[in-house]
């Protein structure tokens, strides 16, 4: 049987908030990744592999698509970082913050991630053909800074792997190792 949290995850949709504002549910999310850059050095006399030393961070645009609703803060939000929107600001941009939230089919958040240094960069509107049944769908894309992910707070499990009970099993049962080694350790003479 499956477990049901991957069940409730599979069933899910996205909320999207800029500065706490909402901006929409989405039904499609892309770019949600992250790569680490690596210089590779080489040590002389170790032939049995090369050093793999960690370098910059980098983050690639996420891509945010929904259907066509008359909820308009997608297109405001980047309206003011283009044309007259960005001209009445003194030609300056300001990076927003931005939240990613995974909500459950129950509307109960599963998992959010949140987002620096935010501004959008494209913005497509629906393609119309009047003999397709399509939906219509926007696309938004946003560069951004980096993320963090948060978790809800925990429930009354001390863990949340699908292996859930032999894992807090372990976790007691090496607690109570620690202990007795530490009990041993305490009666050794000095």
């Amino acid at each position: 049987m499956p477990d049901s949290k991957w069940l409730e995850s599979t069933t899910a949709f996205f909320r999207v908030e800029v500065d706490g504002v909402e901006i929409g549910n989405f039904q499609e999310i892309s770019g949600l990744e992250a790569s680490i850059e690596t210089e590779d050095v080489i040590e002389g006399g170790v032939n049995g592999y090369v050093h793999k030393l960690p370098g910059r961070m980098s983050w690639p645009n996420i891509t945010l698509k929904r259907g066509f609703t008359h909820n308009d803060a997608l297109f405001e939000w980047l309206s003011e970082a283009s044309g007259s929107g960005f001209t009445k600001h003194g030609n300056k941009l300001s990076r927003k913050t931005a939240a990613i939230i995974l909500l459950d089919g129950n509307g109960k958040q599963v998992r959010k991630w949140s987002f620096i240094g935010v501004i959008p960069v494209r913005w497509g509107g629906p393609t119309f053909a009047a003999s397709g049944a399509e939906a219509l769908v926007e696309e938004l894309e946003m560069a951004h800074h980096g993320f963090t992910v948060e978790l809800p707070s925990p429930q009354l499990r001390l863990c949340h792997c699908r292996w859930w009970r032999s894992c807090c099993l372990l976790r007691r049962g090496l607690l109570r190792v620690r202990r007795f080694v530490l009990d041993v350790w305490a009666r050794v003479p000095t």
